[in-house]
């Protein structure tokens, strides 16, 4: 039996701490905060999307930074091996659209009880409110863990779960970062993904809190589309937020970091712009004398209609029925490309993810220990790994967790 220590107690931290008690081995995890699981809390509005139900083809497409690296260990530890776990722990789950599975409580409590009570259940210890300053090694080998109070605690190993630097107020503060440069692991510069986008245009500040549903969104670099997608987005007084724009964030943060980008918003993308010229031209001929500002409840949400009327520069007063092809037209290519600038993203607190974070060539795939020191293993958001909405970030956690407390002898 060797004693593992586990620094960190968030989703890795408790699935990696279960793994290796399983394995037979004397368990303790140490945690910064007052309770374990603390970003798991909030995950998934509070509901915690817990893992994806998709097949094989599809996690790994979801996974944008280095999938390849987690063939090894999603195949010790499956989405349905995930999904089996928390039902024989006691989470009953479900599955919604797109494959989220959720806690059938839609509590995301329920699932930190189920990995708590395994924990208790297997003897893993738990000590909260402490800090771990340091992780020393002697000869290149794991030696022990130094607290901020001067204690150190002697082990056999070491799972480094800490986590990234999003949500800084969950105890992500960046400390695996440190604790791998220490033993000489290069960093890839961190950044926020899976976080909503700044804009330089003011009009969307007037649309806060609005919807859009069934919309079609691109990014471009200049002429070239660096991305596009169908689903649902949210206005913000800073920009734009939603579905569509988190999972956008995740393929275009690093150019961001870099330049403006252009996006552009397809109103209606089940029409092409002949078939919404003819819709648009009927609405504005039934509407006949009624001025253009009061002429366009069909087409749009009354919240975004005086900010189609301004930005289509057609004169609000206007008859409906006055209106000229060549206004017509231009109005119809404003509703199939509504233009903004993306100045950048918004910052660690708002994003669900880092993007970026520990180099996975100093990390075996198999195992996740580290390449440079024996009995060091580093799991989690830690690592340059992060993937799309929709549980695959968790299963990431999840898989690499297992991988980790599994292969310690």
């Amino acid at each position: 039996m060797s004693k593992v220590l586990i620094v960190g107690g968030g989703a890795a931290g408790m699935f990696a701490a279960v793994a290796a008690a399983r394995n037979g081995h004397d368990v303790c995890v140490y945690e910064k905060n007052e309770k374990l699981g603390k970003k798991l809390f909030i995950t998934g509005k509070g509901r915690c999307n817990l893992t994806n139900d998709c097949d094989e083809e599809t996690f790994f497409s979801s996974v944008l930074s280095n999938p390849r690296f987690l063939y090894s260990s999603f195949y010790g530890c499956t989405n349905q091996d995930v999904i089996r776990f928390f039902e024989e722990a006691g989470v009953r789950t479900k599955t919604e659209r797109g494959g989220r599975v959720f806690p059938v409580s839609d509590h995301s409590s329920d699932v930190i009880r189920g990995l708590e009570r395994e924990m208790k259940r297997l003897g893993v210890g738990a000590i909260l409110r402490t800090e771990v300053k340091s992780i020393e090694d002697r000869n290149g080998s794991f030696s022990r863990i130094v607290l901020a109070d001067g204690t150190e605690i002697p082990g056999d190993a070491c799972i480094i779960a800490t986590g990234g630097i999003s949500y800084r107020s969950t105890g992500s503060t960046g400390d695996g970062y440190r604790f791998a440069e220490s033993f000489g692991h290069k960093i890839k510069p961190c950044i926020p993904s899976l976080v909503p986008f700044e804009a330089k245009e003011e009009w969307p500040a007037k649309l806060q809190g609005l919807s859009l549903k069934n919309v079609e969104i691109s990014l471009y670099d200049g002429k070239k589309k660096l991305y596009g997608d169908f689903g649902e987005m949210l206005f913000t007084h800073y920009g734009v937020s939603g579905p569509l724009v988190l999972s956008a964030s995740g393929h275009v943060g690093r150019t961001l970091e870099k330049k403006e980008l252009a996006l552009f918003i397809d109103l209606k993308p089940a029409l092409d712009e002949k078939a919404l010229d003819r819709r648009v031209l009927r609405d504005f001929e039934e509407a006949g004398k009624k001025q253009f500002k009061n002429a366009l409840q069909k087409l749009f949400p009354s919240k975004l209609v005086p900010v189609m009327v301004e930005l289509s520069g057609i004169d609000p007063e206007k008859q409906a029925n006055m209106i000229t092809r060549e206004e017509r037209v231009s109005f119809v290519r404003l509703i199939k490309r509504l233009g903004l600038t993306v100045s950048g993203l918004r910052g660690f607190d708002e994003a669900i993810v880092t993007k970026g974070g520990i180099d996975v060539r100093g990390i075996d795939p198999a195992t996740m220990e580290s390449k440079l020191v024996k009995g060091v293993y580093f799991v989690g958001e830690a690592l340059d790994l992060d993937a799309l909405t929709g549980g695959f970030n968790l299963q990431i956690a999840w898989s690499t967790a297992h991988a980790a407390g599994s292969s310690i002898v």
